[in-house]
């Protein structure tokens, strides 16, 4: 009875997953000195993957990952537009040729919020903003 039980809520875990996923809602922050209020989806996605290193204003953009879970597979899949390999594959190939340095990833939101709250120019994205006063959070727009 308990091992048909905990197939039953397996399935349900994996049927409900997705829907939780993409219900998941994803906010950019940046630190508070930047001075850009709006980042466009694809100066975001170009920032993210390498082929931009600055913000629309000139300064400095350091992007910065959660090494994994479901807000990292949400923000590559609606921003950048890869899974977790591709996006991983992707790096390791600029990596290789010499074009770029990996992100640095952190373990928790938590962790990724501290970093983006010091370090100038820093760019992330977490699930909620506990305390509003220490990042920014930008506005993405369609626009180019």
């Amino acid at each position: 009875m308990r091992r048909t039980i905990a197939v039953i809520l397996s399935v349900l875990g994996i049927l409900l997953l997705p829907s939780i996923v993409h219900a998941q809602e994803i906010m950019i922050i940046t630190n508070p000195a930047t001075s850009v209020p709006e980042i466009s989806c694809e100066q975001l996605r170009d920032i993210f993957i390498g082929v931009r290193s600055r913000f629309s204003d000139g300064s400095r953009a350091v992007p910065v990952l959660l090494k994994g879970g479901p807000v990292h597979e949400v923000f590559l899949s609606r921003i950048v537009g890869d899974s977790p390999d591709e996006f991983r594959v992707r790096w390791r190939r600029a990596v290789f040729t010499g074009q770029g340095a990996m992100p640095k990833e952190f373990p928790s939101e938590g962790a990724l919020l501290d970093y983006v709250a010091t370090t100038p120019g820093a760019i992330g994205y977490v699930s909620r903003v506990p305390d509003p006063s220490a990042v920014k959070v930008l506005t993405v727009s369609r626009k180019k």
